[in-house]
């Protein structure tokens, strides 16, 4: 196989310019030409009046040794193609299949990949099917009616299905499980551009097709799904699991436990730290949903080109006040600001986009970093509770719907009355809200100080009609659960898996450690 990267074509090239230009490049006929297949695609807009897309590519050819040592570039190399394997069972036989608590990327990428090595995993989920879980949603969103165990946090496919279902890592993986995970997406539905977009992504819309396709394939394989089924007690002896309790009243037998639970399992943690299951707080970061039209973002990210190409995202990263890290979160180009709670009396916001990103605005979190100081840490719990009280706060300043305030009157501390020359796209009601009263002074001052210097690489982001709507807290778990180098807590037989645990930050990272999760029970046991 031969590798090559960097090779530049205009935005409106066709298949047949890229064919013609890997011809080209190689300096070979199209008759040694067997085959190619695109790993990356990306637009590089640097320069605004010469904005292209670049492509590394993997091409077979009829002698890929002799044709790569002929050429001496950096960007051109022959490379053996090294597939992705899962270890083989180890050696200690499981007496019950293993339990796996959650559904969202973590939990069904682990589910998967034991049910596929023989394992029969039983999963375990407090929420309910994708397709009811819609419904409770859609529900809330429009007549505020929650369901604590079924919303926007919980239920099947994890908090991830309800957003933009971003599959960009900063993981490097030599052993290919970032690509195992794209090639399962695809197999079950997912566009195939996933495979080699620079920034992929699904979309809510297509997450809650694919999920679906993977929980049967789950089932199919010899897997057990439980829905409305929350993990709530353990029972554990001389430092070794023995059994699940769920909802309260029924107990499984179970070796072996994967705790995928997700960022808010907040009634989960309590219940871990009550059984003594070591852990720690950990720093994350909390701010406000940040809406702009989504043409000044296109625009200025590609000018005249912008109706030529996909809608435009930013990623951005600033220092506020006392050198706190301001950055944005989970971008949502052509996306929607969505009421993500799942506690009662409590209101956090997400954002969320369409596979074709086709909405009015983009929407970001705009966030600044916290410490453990900043929540005044007595225990591992505290980060837990210091959400708690912003989303509380949120809530009461909203009167229960999404509070939301012009960056111009946020920053001049005063009541905003309607919009500016655009509106809010929003899932769940709104109300106009003195949102400078969320934040303590550091945070507050922190996040003009980022709106500020992002002003500088986008003009008119710190415009005065940008919408701000808050609170965005759960970006990612406010705990830590320990785990060793074999994936185990100090509870034999637990395995602390994902976001939630906090060994990850996304849909991808947590589907890959979800698949080195099910690697370490595979490589320790044999299915029961």
């Amino acid at each position: 196989m031969i590798q090559i990267q960097q090779l530049k074509l205009p935005i409106t090239h066709t298949c047949k310019d890229l064919e013609t230009k890997i011809l080209k490049v190689l300096k070979i006929q199209k008759e040694q030409l067997t085959d190619y297949r695109i790993i990356k695609q990306s637009i590089d807009a640097r320069k605004k009046q010469e904005i292209h897309y670049v492509y590394t590519l993997e091409v077979s050819t009829i002698n890929d040794r002799k044709i790569a040592k002929k050429l001496h570039f950096d960007s051109i190399r022959y490379m053996e193609q090294k597939p992705y394997r899962f270890p083989s069972s180890g050696s200690k036989k499981l007496t019950h299949p293993p339990v796996i608590a959650g559904s969202g990327p973590a939990g069904l990428f682990c589910a998967y990949m034991l049910a596929l090595a023989g394992y029969a995993p039983i999963v375990l989920e407090r929420g309910k099917t994708v397709e009811e879980r819609q419904k409770d949603v859609q529900r809330f969103w429009k007549e505020g009616c929650l369901n604590p165990e079924s919303n926007v946090q919980f239920g099947e496919g994890g908090a991830g299905t309800f957003s933009d279902g971003k599959l960009n890592t900063l993981i490097k993986d030599p052993t290919g499980r970032n690509r195992k995970v794209l090639e399962i997406f695809i197999d079950h539905g997912a566009p195939k551009e996933i495979f080699y977009d620079a920034k992929p992504h699904i979309g809510t819309d297509l997450l809650a097709k694919v999920i679906p396709a993977l929980r049967q394939d789950i089932i199919n394989m010899g897997g057990r799904f439980f829905f409305e089924s929350c993990l709530t007690d353990l029972t554990i002896s001389n430092k070794t699991l023995t059994a699940v309790e769920i909802n309260h009243r029924e107990n499984i037998n179970a070796d072996i436990l994967v705790l995928a639970i997700g960022h808010s399992a907040r009634d989960t943690f309590s219940m871990l730290h009550d059984h003594n299951i070591p852990m720690e707080e950990k720093s994350f970061a909390v701010g406000l949903r940040v809406e702009h039209p989504q043409e000044m973002i296109s625009r200025n990210q590609y000018k005249d080109a912008a109706s030529l190409l996909p809608p435009a995202a930013y990623k951005v990263t600033a220092k506020g006040t006392n050198q706190r890290g301001v950055y944005s979160f989970c971008m949502c180009p052509g996306g929607y600001v969505v009421n993500a709670s799942s506690e009662e009396k409590r209101l956090a916001v997400n954002g969320m986009s369409y596979y074709k990103r086709d909405g009015a605005n983009a929407n970001s979190a705009i966030i600044v970093s916290v410490t453990p100081k900043d929540f005044h840490a007595s225990g591992p719990l505290s980060g837990l509770e210091f959400q708690r009280r912003l989303e509380e706060k949120a809530f009461g300043l909203g009167e229960g719907q999404i509070p939301q305030q012009l960056y111009g009157d946020f920053k001049c501390r005063q009541h905003s009355r309607s919009y500016g020359s655009f509106s809010s796209a929003a899932c769940g009601s709104t109300r106009f809200a003195p949102l400078h009263q969320l934040f303590e002074k550091e945070i507050y001052e922190s996040f003009l100080c980022g709106m500020e210097q992002f002003a500088k690489k986008i003009p008119g982001f710190d415009r005065e009609d940008v919408i701000l709507s808050g609170v965005e807290s759960r970006t990612s778990s406010p705990v830590r659960i320990h785990r060793n180098a074999e994936f185990q807590s100090e509870i034999k037989g637990i395995y602390p898996c994902g976001e939630g645990a906090g060994y990850a930050g996304g849909i991808m990272s947590a589907a890959i450690d979800g698949i080195k999760t099910a690697e370490a029970v595979a490589s320790r046991y044999a299915p029961a």
